[in-house]
C-alpha cells in the first residue's frame, strides 16, 4: 500500500506556482493520491490514464496554444496503449529533454537500469511515500532549472561545445541529443576538464542532497554520455575511469 504521509511544506512551494507536472497513471487510486499531494504542494498538475493521451500533451506544446507546456512528467511503465519505456525513448529520439520520473512497481536492479538507460532521469519504486515523491519532484525540478539559467559561457573542450543558455550539445559539429541529466554531467565535468570526480560527488551535484538512490545510476548515465560523444565507447577519449576514484574528462 502506499504510504498517506502528507508531504512537508517548504519554500520550493512558493517556486511551484508556476510549475506544470503531468502525472501518467492508469491505476485511478495511485493517480489520484499522486495528483492531490502535488496540487497540495502548490504544483500544476495534469493526469493521463494512457500512454497516447500522455504524448498528445508532450510533442509539440509550442504549435499548439491548447497544448500546456510540461516541466516535469511522472510515469507509470504499464501503460494501456503506448508503454511508460515506449514514450521514455520517443521523446528522447526527438530531443525532449522533460525530466521524467518512472513510478514502477518492477523493483529488480534491471528493470530500474532500463529505466534510466532508456531516457529516465529517476525511478521510484512502489510502494512509495507521497513525502519521497514530493522530494523527488523537487530535485528534478531544481535541477532542470539551474541547467536552464542563464548564467554560463559557451564551454568548449576539443570538438565539443556546450551552451548552457541553449541547452545545446555539438560533437564533431553534430548536435547531441542528451538528457537534462546527460546535459549537467556533461557541464560539470566540461566545467572542471581533467578533474577525478567520485561517484558520490557527481550524484551530490547533479542528483542533488535529495537523491534516494545508489551510485549505480552514475555509471548508466556516464555510458550512455559516452555513446553519445565518443567516436568509440569502448575506448573512451573524453570521460575516463579512474580505478578506485571515480571519473574524469579529458
Amino acid at each position: 500500500m502506499l504510504s498517506l504521509d502528507r508531504p512537508q511544506s517548504s519554500a520550493d512551494t512558493k517556486l511551484s506556482q508556476t510549475t506544470r507536472i503531468l502525472v501518467v497513471e492508469d491505476e485511478d487510486l495511485i493517480r489520484e493520491m499522486v495528483v492531490l499531494a502535488l496540487r497540495e504542494q502548490g504544483y500544476e498538475v495534469i493526469a493521463a490514464t494512457d500512454g497516447q493521451t500522455a504524448l498528445g500533451f508532450l510533442q509539440n506544446p509550442e504549435s499548439n496554444l491548447n497544448q500546456p507546456t510540461i516541466d516535469l512528467v511522472i510515469l507509470d511503465l504499464m501503460l494501456p496503449q503506448i508503454n511508460g519505456l515506449d514514450i521514455c525513448r520517443l521523446l528522447r529520439y526527438q530531443g525532449n529533454i522533460v525530466p521524467i520520473l518512472i513510478l514502477s512497481a518492477k523493483a529488480s536492479e534491471t528493470d530500474r537500469v532500463l529505466g534510466l538507460e532508456v531516457g529516465a532521469d529517476d525511478y521510484l519504486t512502489k510502494p512509495f511515500s507521497m513525502q519521497e515523491l514530493v522530494a523527488r519532484c523537487r530535485a528534478l525540478i531544481r535541477r532542470q532549472r539551474f541547467t536552464n539559467s542563464p548564467q554560463s559561457p559557451v564551454l568548449q573542450f576539443k570538438d565539443i561545445t556546450l551552451s548552457p543558455v541553449e541547452c545545446r550539445v555539438t560533437v564533431r559539429s553534430q548536435e547531441a541529443n542528451l538528457s537534462p541529466k546527460e546535459f549537467r554531467l556533461l557541464e560539470l565535468f566540461m566545467s572542471y576538464p581533467r578533474r577525478v570526480w567520485s561517484r558520490e560527488h557527481l550524484i551530490d551535484q547533479v542528483w542533488g542532497p535529495d537523491f534516494l538512490g545508489d551510485t549505480k545510476t552514475v555509471d548508466v548515465h556516464i555510458r550512455w554520455l559516452r555513446e553519445k560523444l565518443e567516436e568509440d565507447p569502448s575506448k573512451p577519449q573524453y570521460i575516463i575511469t579512474v580505478r578506485g576514484f571515480g571519473y574524469r574528462f579529458g
